[in-house]
C-alpha cells in the first residue's frame, strides 16, 4: 500500500534526525563545520605565538597553549602532530604571506628604487607593526638553539626574500643605480630589518627608533650613486 504524504515526509523527518545522530541532533552544515574548525585553529595558532614569546620554544608547553586557546590538549593534536609542527605552521601562515607578497614587488616592471622605497614600507606597516615582528624576534632567539627550526624558517622564509632582494639588485646593477657587489649580499639590503626587530625587543625603551625614516636612509644611501642621501636618483 503507498504512504500517505504525510505519513512519508514524517518517516524522511525521522530519518534525517537519525543521520544527524541518536539524539535527534542535526549535524551542522559542512561550511559551518569548516569555518568552526578553521576559527579553532586560528585559536591555537594565536595562542601558540602567545606561549612561544613568553616562554620560548623549549619551554612552551602545549597544555598552556589550550589553556590559552579554550579548548582540551588533545584537541591540538587534532590539527599539529607537536609543538615543532605547530612552531613551523605558525611561521608558515603567519609569514609564507607577507613573503609572497614581497616576491611579486620583486618581480613589478617598476624602477628598482621605488619597488625597494614599497618594499620598506610594507615591511613597516605588515611586519615591524604587527605581531609578525614578534615571530622574527622569537627566530632570532630560538633558531641557534634549535637548528631544525632555522632550517625551516630559512627554507620557506629567508631564501625567498633573498631571492627576490637579488632579482631586484641585478635589474638596478644593470642600470648603474647600485654597485654591482651588492647583488652578491642582498643581506645588506635587509639589514636594518632586523635591526629593527632587534632594537624593538631590547633598547626600545632606552631609545624608541624611527624605522621608516631608518630604512629611507637605508635606501637613498643604497641608490645615491655619488649623490647626497636625501635625493632622488
Amino acid at each position: 500500500m503507498a504512504r500517505r504524504p504525510r505519513e512519508a515526509k514524517s518517516i524522511a523527518r525521522r530519518m534525517r534526525a537519525l543521520r544527524g545522530g541518536a539524539s535527534g541532533v542535526k549535524r551542522a552544515a559542512p561550511g559551518a563545520r569548516e569555518a568552526r574548525s578553521a576559527a579553532r585553529r586560528e585559536a591555537i595558532l594565536a595562542a601558540a605565538l602567545d606561549e612561544f614569546s613568553v616562554h620560548g620554544f623549549e619551554a612552551a608547553r602545549l597544555d598552556e597553549v589550550a589553556r590559552r586557546a579554550g579548548i582540551a590538549k588533545g584537541t591540538i593534536y587534532l590539527y599539529f602532530q607537536g609543538k615543532e609542527s605547530l612552531f613551523q605552521e605558525l611561521v608558515r601562515s603567519m609569514l609564507t604571506p607577507v613573503v609572497g607578497t614581497i616576491e611579486a614587488m620583486g618581480e613589478a616592471d617598476l624602477p628598482p628604487r621605488a619597488l625597494a622605497d614599497r618594499i620598506a614600507d610594507f615591511f613597516v606597516r605588515e611586519i615591524y607593526e604587527t605581531r609578525r615582528r614578534d615571530v622574527i624576534r622569537l627566530m632570532i632567539a630560538e633558531g641557534p638553539r634549535f637548528p631544525q627550526l632555522a632550517e625551516f624558517y630559512y627554507r620557506e622564509v629567508l631564501s625567498r626574500v633573498i631571492a627576490a632582494m637579488r632579482a631586484l639588485l641585478s635589474r638596478a646593477a644593470e642600470r648603474g643605480e647600485v654597485p654591482a657587489a651588492l647583488v652578491d649580499f642582498p643581506q645588506i639590503v635587509a639589514a636594518p630589518a632586523m635591526i629593527a626587530v632587534v632594537w624593538s625587543g631590547l633598547f626600545e625603551r632606552f631609545e624608541p627608533l624611527d624605522v621608516r625614516a631608518m630604512m629611507k636612509t637605508h635606501i637613498d644611501l643604497l641608490f645615491s650613486r655619488g649623490e647626497a642621501p636625501g635625493e632622488a636618483p
